[in-house]
């Protein structure tokens, strides 16, 4: 082992400390009532606020919100957050929710009060007759966010970092007996500007909050103390080097021992302790000692969480000092295109974490807490969370480092003038600094970068330097630019939002939306030539809101958002459909996640992915993007087993052309699995079955035996005759690869299947013209199949329709990204649908005719009318659309379809079978609509001139 190296450096003026455990230190904690005043003219400086005695009180930790402190929240609140679409501030459907008495935003949860500003809180503390001379700190977990101190009327400094705890050294100040604390927090946007939308200030998520919320406690140590250890795992030569960082307030060198001694938090393991000499200058001396873990020390994985905890003391003249520091003997680094951990090829599979607590408005800091929610984000399969534009509290950080959490973490930041030379740019690197000082020694901190989506005067340049500042200066992680973009080539790994199914702003020509229904695609073509490739933010798949979820919000912030929704759908007399609309949208919603993740896991050489998001994101104009809802509970309509089928370290996956045959065709596939387990998995058979809507199985095979190693691999073609098919059928095909499996719809229709349709029974047609009135006002049955684009806007013709559930959501895209809609409502018992097998939500037969379709808005045409096929509607609007309806029209009988069902029909086999299904119902007696419809009405629905085509 190579000697101890004394470094002698310069005192910071404000120290900065890793994570750690102080052992026998005095402590004084300060929670508890402290002396309040908001201070909303900013005068409390001028004025001396600073020995004034403060005449309001506050429960402290907590904010200013959870001590219902702040002001009422009016139609001219001024939020940090942005809006988008300022349709609430205009529209008149939108005025009753700006009236006095009844405020309600549809942008994010409502604060009970809201204060962006000044406040001041003051405190009277006594310190005993043996506290030490040495070091004295006042320690502020979790303030938000400029703090200033005063102590007994002197101003000891300003601090305003948002991820990590505030730290003043009040040495000088605190001898025995009484003294005055007083802090002003202020928690405006200055000079400092990390971007309205970042997640670490914004009303979006955590609210932009005044306050103090984690541990608050004076700390007192020797005149010769720790203030920091780093921890440098090096696996590869079975030893941790130790970087402890010794400050001497005795104004004097001197002799001193130092011991280090680890132990795995589990008890299985204790390392031989370490023993070393050493002079400590007067000063701070830097001890750089190599500490040996043996032959045998356990690794810290997702699979193997070990975690140590290294004591260090050190004992000499001025005493003894002593801390406890948690670390593991991990290696995160990139091979070729790939992740590795401890010579381990890892698959990311992640979800962001954006600062989401509605109870408090302010993240926890509770291990706990944390835990519970990385316990879910393990139920439904996932290894990973990044923190998006914020660094969470220590307790994040232990509980990952417990549970085998794979972090990426952020400085802060999402901001669009980065590189300008504005104080932010100094800024991200004071912050990048301080979160890798205090948090950098946990195993579970892999993956750091700026921010959010940076943009501004010479981003890409400012980034580089940032990212190759960081490579030189600590190697226990990984780094990028920016999470999503811009790339740059000093990046260890690459973050794009182009390997997924739905890019931001491509609307209906996304894959998703523009290409039929296959599972034999990938994004090879998007993974970088030469470093790991991570998508961005996959996913981003609405549900209609759960009004059922609404009683939770029982801390500070209020679904007035959803009060909103739920009053448009009792407007539109659809109250009754909530429910369902729930839980038909959400099936489709977990249908484009699934399409996203095994697209992500069928590429070769792919790193991961990052959803947006497992849980619902209640800013930005409603994001109900998630599986979960806010608080991490499961919705109805799927469970973590569910889920995990398609999301998991090990997914069995299946590469066909199509979904929809025919019976006299051969169905073909190719069998895939990708593997990221803890181990290989040898002497495997994988089988397949075809089973039918009862479950019973209608063919089945076995694919060569094999051992399953890591990553992605192939299992063998499926090829199987269709002829067992007599009708048509929805049936599911499953691929079992020991207890790991997975499965997918398939529709297969008899080619023989043709309507005996006398056409003087039933007349079809595409446009409402004179000869069709008169036909169906006369008594026929007529088949109305409308073009796309047919239909007046002001029937329903304004609503771009798709196959994919609302991306994100519209509001946040100004209305400018289609589809509007959430997929379709229906009962599959319906006689119409009788030759057409469907569940009651959209599945892949789908596709075709949302591809081609027009929906209407219902009552625009009768309120009575209880539609076949329901389109479920954005919930800011929350329309009642009908894509197909059937209706009286004098003596006649109507049935109307806003999907093309006949155009190019030959390519269509979707499209023939439900002309077929519809034909059928139409010459049964069950076809008998009750709705009494003016023809008039009918010949509404078009643009004019298009029943003269």
């Amino acid at each position: 082992m190579r000697t101890i190296q004394l470094l002698v450096v310069l005192l910071f003026p404000i120290h900065l400390h890793a994570q750690n455990s102080y052992i026998n230190h005095k402590t004084i904690n300060l929670s508890g009532q402290w002396n309040f005043q908001i201070d909303s003219s900013d005068r409390g400086v001028n004025e001396n606020w600073i020995t004034k005695s403060l005449t309001d009180k506050i429960q402290l930790p907590g904010s200013m919100l959870t001590n219902g402190k702040g002001n009422d929240v009016t139609a001219t609140t001024a939020w940090t957050g942005g809006i988008w679409d300022s349709t609430w501030y205009k529209s008149p459907s939108f005025e009753k929710y700006s009236q006095p008495g009844n405020i309600k935003y549809p942008f994010w949860l409502q604060p009970l009060r809201h204060y962006v500003g000044v406040a001041w809180y003051q405190k009277k503390i006594n310190i005993p007759a043996g506290w030490n001379t040495g070091y004295s700190e006042l320690f502020l977990e979790r303030c938000h966010w400029e703090t200033t101190l005063w102590v007994d009327g002197k101003e000891i400094g300003m601090q305003n970092t948002l991820g990590t705890p505030h730290r003043y050294d009040i040495s000088e100040m605190l001898t025995p007996g009484t003294h005055n604390l007083t802090l002003r927090i202020d928690n405006r946007v200055k000079d400092i500007d990390p971007g309205i939308d970042a997640h670490s200030i914004s009303d979006n998520t955590q609210t932009n909050w005044n306050g103090i919320v984690g541990k608050m406690q004076l700390i007192n140590r020797p005149a010769v103390y720790i203030s920091d250890i780093q921890l440098y795992p090096d696996v590869k030569n079975k030893l941790v080097k130790a970087v402890i960082s010794i400050n001497n307030l005795s104004n004097k060198n001197t002799n001193y021992s130092i011991r280090l001694t680890a132990a795995d938090k589990n008890g299985k393991q204790h390392i031989k302790p370490l023993n070393k000499k050493m002079e400590l200058t007067n000063k701070t001396t830097i001890v750089d000692i190599n500490y040996p873990m043996g032959n045998n020390f356990l690794l810290w994985d997702e699979f193997n969480p070990n975690v140590y905890s290294l004591k260090t003391t050190i004992t000499g003249g001025n005493g003894r000092d002593e801390k406890s520091v948690d670390f593991g003997m991990k290696n995160f680094e990139i091979k070729g295109k790939q992740f590795n951990v401890n010579d381990r090829i890892i698959f990311l599979r992640g979800t962001l974490e954006c600062a989401i607590f509605p109870k408090t408005g302010y993240p926890t800091v509770a291990v706990k807490e944390w835990e519970r929610i990385y316990k879910k984000c393990k139920e439904f399969g996932l290894n990973h969370v990044r923190f998006h534009s914020w660094c969470p509290p220590e307790a994040a950080f232990i509980a990952a480092d417990k549970l085998g959490i794979y972090l990426s973490v952020e400085a802060s930041t999402w901001s669009d003038h980065l590189g300008e030379g504005k104080p932010i740019d100094k800024f991200v690197y004071d912050e990048s600094n301080r979160i890798v000082q205090e948090f950098g020694n946990h195993p579970s901190f892999c993956m750091l970068a700026y921010g959010n989506e940076a943009r501004g005067k010479n981003v890409n340049e400012y980034l580089t330097k940032f990212v190759k500042y960081w490579q030189q200066k600590d190697r226990r992680r990984v780094y990028t630019s920016a999470s999503g973009f811009p790339e740059v080539e000093a990046s260890d790994y690459t973050s794009t939002p182009r390997p997924r199914i739905q890019w931001w702003a491509a609307g209906l020509n996304s894959p998703i939306n523009a290409n039929a229904p296959s599972t034999n695609y990938d994004w090879a073509k998007y993974i970088s030539s030469n470093k790991p490739t991570v998508s961005h933010e996959i996913g981003q798949w609405c549900v209609y809101p759960d009004f059922k979820e609404m009683p939770k919000y029982d801390g500070v912030l209020k679904p007035k958002n959803f009060e909103i929704f739920q009053d448009l759908l009792k407007e539109h007399g659809m109250a009754n459909l909530a429910d369902s609309f729930l839980l038909a949208s959400g099936k489709l919603q977990v249908l484009c996640y699934k399409a996203d993740i095994e697209a992500a896991l069928r590429t070769p050489n792919f790193a991961g992915f990052q959803l947006l998001d497992l849980h619902d994101f209640p800013g930005q104009g409603t994001a109900l993007v998630g599986v979960l809802d806010p608080f991490w509970d499961e919705k109805p309509y799927v469970t973590a087993k569910e889920y995990r089928q398609f999301c998991n370290v090990t997914v069995p996956l299946l590469r066909m052309d199509k979904m929809i045959y025919k019976n006299n065709e051969t169905f073909t596939a190719k069998a895939e699995i990708t593997n990221f387990g803890e181990a290989e998995i040898k002497n495997i058979i994988p089988e397949w079955t075809i089973a039918g809507s009862d479950g019973k199985i209608l063919a089945k095979g076995k694919l060569n035996n094999k051992n399953i190693t890591t990553g992605l691999q192939s299992l063998g073609d499926i090829n199987t005759p269709l002829a067992f098919v007599r009708k048509a059928s929805q049936l599911t095909l499953t691929i079992s690869v020991g207890k790991f499996k997975n499965n997918w719809h398939i529709w297969v229709y008899p080619v023989e299947a043709e309507p005996k349709n006398n056409f003087n029974t039933i007349k079809i047609v595409q446009v409402f013209d004179d000869a069709a009135k008169t036909y169906v006002e006369n008594g026929g049955s007529l088949l109305l199949t409308i073009k796309k684009g047919s239909v007046n806007p002001e029937m329903g013709g304004n609503v771009p329709v798709g196959f994919s559930s609302i991306f994100w959501n519209t509001q946040w895209t100004s209305f400018k990204q289609a589809p509007f809609t959430l997929g379709i409502l229906c009962n599959p018992k319906h006689p119409a649908l009788s030759e057409f097998p469907t569940e009651y939500h959209s599945d892949y037969q789908w596709w075709d005719a949302m591809s081609h379709s027009n929906v209407f808005v219902l009552d625009s045409i009768s309120k009575n009318i209880q539609p076949i096929i329901r389109v479920i509607d954005d919930w800011f609007t929350a329309k009642p659309l009908g894509l197909i309806f059937e209706c009286k029209i004098g003596k006649g009988k109507l049935l109307v379809s806003g999907i093309d069902l006949v155009s190019d029909s030959v390519k269509r086999l979707e499209a023939k079978q439900l002309l077929l299904s519809l034909e059928k119902y139409m010459l049964s007696n069950k076809f008998n609509p009750v709705t009494k419809v003016e023809s008039a009405t009918i010949e509404k629905l078009f643009l004019k001139n298009q029943n003269s085509n």
